[in-house]
Parts: C-alpha cells; sequence; structure tokens
C-alpha cells in the first residue's frame, strides 16, 4: 500500500490543501490536491494544485513567480485534509496581489477587506497567457 493510500481522497480523487507560512503561521490559500498533485509536490519540494477550472496540474507560481516553497506536510486525524508548510516566494500568495487569499473579515454583517494589495494584479500577469487564479 503507497502512503498516497492513506488519504482519503473524495469522491472526484481530491482533497482540500491549506497551506500555511512556516515562519508567521499565516493561512496563505486552500487549494485542492489529488494523488498526482502531491506526489509532484513532494517529488519537487514546491506545492503543486490540481487546478478544478483548468482539469490540470498547478504549479503554485508559474505565471506569477509566487512559489510556494515545500518544507513539510501533514494530514490531518481524519485523513481528508492536507496541511503544506511553505515558504511563500515573493511574499504574494493570492491572485489579487495580496500577501493572503485570506483577506476579507467578517464585521457587522459585512465583509472587510483587511489586508494590502501588495502588487497590482495586472503587473504580475501582464505576460501570462491565463490568469493563475487562487480560488482553484
Amino acid at each position: 500500500m503507497s502512503w498516497l493510500d492513506d488519504v482519503a481522497w473524495n469522491s472526484d480523487g481530491l482533497a482540500p490543501a491549506i497551506a500555511q507560512d512556516h515562519a508567521s503561521g499565516q493561512v496563505l490559500t486552500l487549494a485542492w490536491m489529488n494523488r498526482n498533485a502531491l506526489q509532484v509536490s513532494i517529488q519537487e519540494d514546491r506545492a503543486v494544485y490540481w487546478s478544478r477550472s483548468r482539469r490540470k496540474l498547478w504549479r503554485k507560481g508559474e505565471q506569477s513567480g509566487h512559489q510556494q516553497r515545500l518544507l513539510e506536510v501533514r494530514l490531518d486525524c481524519d485523513a481528508d485534509a492536507i496541511l503544506l508548510l511553505v515558504e511563500q516566494i515573493g511574499g504574494i500568495a493570492c491572485h489579487t496581489g495580496r500577501a493572503r487569499c485570506f483577506y476579507r473579515q467578517y464585521r457587522d454583517g459585512e465583509w472587510m477587506e483587511t489586508d494590502p494589495v501588495l502588487r497590482d494584479p495586472l503587473e504580475i500577469y501582464a505576460t501570462a497567457p491565463e490568469k493563475e487564479l487562487g480560488d482553484e
């Protein structure tokens, strides 16, 4: 039995993967992985996800340059969620140009944007053929 068989993949063969900054503990993003994405992530020492919209592997930062260097991989107690401890290259994890995808906070009945845009997404993806989406 392979270590990949220990993951409780959903009916689509996917598991949610949370990327967390190893130094600050800040949650950067939530994406999806299939068996291949997890295996390639381990082999390449970088976060590789499964793009549900494009139906292919998505190497974080392949277009933006904002890669996630993989330092540690953990599996939760139910074996149905993956935690990636990463070094976020360039300090930007979100396709909106922010440090993290979780930049909205619920306050008094509405979602407030709390984190600044560090770099204009139009600048980041100016030469990219298709935008790298953070909400895959």
